[in-house]
C-alpha cells in the first residue's frame, strides 16, 4: 500500500509500459519532431503497401483490368475518352501509376523483410557455431566476418 499523496504502485504490464514510456530512449523519441514525423510517414507507407488491394483502383498485374484508352492520362485530369481520373496518371498501357506504386511497394517490403530474416538466421547461426566450437573454427569464421566488414557497404549493396 502506498502512502497518502504518493504515486500509486503499478505492477505487471502497466508497470512495464510506464517504465518504457519514461525511459531515456522514449523521451528522446517523443521530443524529436523529425523522429516522430519519419515514423508516421513510414507507418503510413507500410500500411498503404499492406492494404494496397483495398486502396488501389486497379491491380496493375491483372491484364483484364487494363484499358488502353486510359493510356497516357495526365495526373488529376479526366481522361478525354473514358472520363476516369487517376491521381498520378497512367503509363502507356493504361495502368494507374498509384496502383503500380502501391503494389510495387508490397514486393519491396517482402524482399526487405526476407533479406533481414535471412541475414539474421545466417548471422546468429554462424555466431553460435563460432562461440560454441571455438578454436580454429571460430577464428576462421571471425576472419571471414572481418573480411566482409572490410568492404565498403556501397560495394556490398
Amino acid at each position: 500500500m502506498s502512502a497518502p499523496g504518493a504515486a500509486p504502485v503499478r505492477t505487471g504490464l502497466t508497470a512495464r509500459i510506464a517504465r518504457a514510456w519514461d525511459s531515456d530512449l522514449a523521451y528522446s523519441f517523443r521530443t524529436s519532431p523529425v523522429a516522430v514525423g519519419s515514423t508516421f510517414v513510414a507507418a503510413v507507407m507500410i500500411l498503404a503497401a499492406l492494404f494496397a488491394p483495398l486502396i488501389a483502383s486497379q491491380n496493375p498485374f491483372d491484364p483484364a483490368t487494363l484499358d488502353l484508352s486510359d493510356g497516357f492520362s495526365r495526373p488529376m485530369e479526366p481522361n478525354p475518352i473514358t472520363g476516369r481520373v487517376f491521381p498520378l496518371g497512367t503509363d502507356p498501357q493504361g495502368r494507374d501509376m498509384l496502383s503500380a506504386i502501391l503494389y510495387g511497394s508490397r514486393v519491396s517490403l517482402l524482399v526487405g523483410v526476407a533479406s533481414v530474416i535471412f541475414s539474421l538466421v545466417l548471422g546468429v547461426s554462424l555466431g553460435l557455431v563460432a562461440g560454441y566450437v571455438g578454436g580454429r573454427t571460430g577464428a576462421v569464421l571471425m576472419r571471414i566476418a572481418d573480411v566482409q566488414l572490410s568492404f565498403p557497404a556501397i560495394l556490398v549493396a
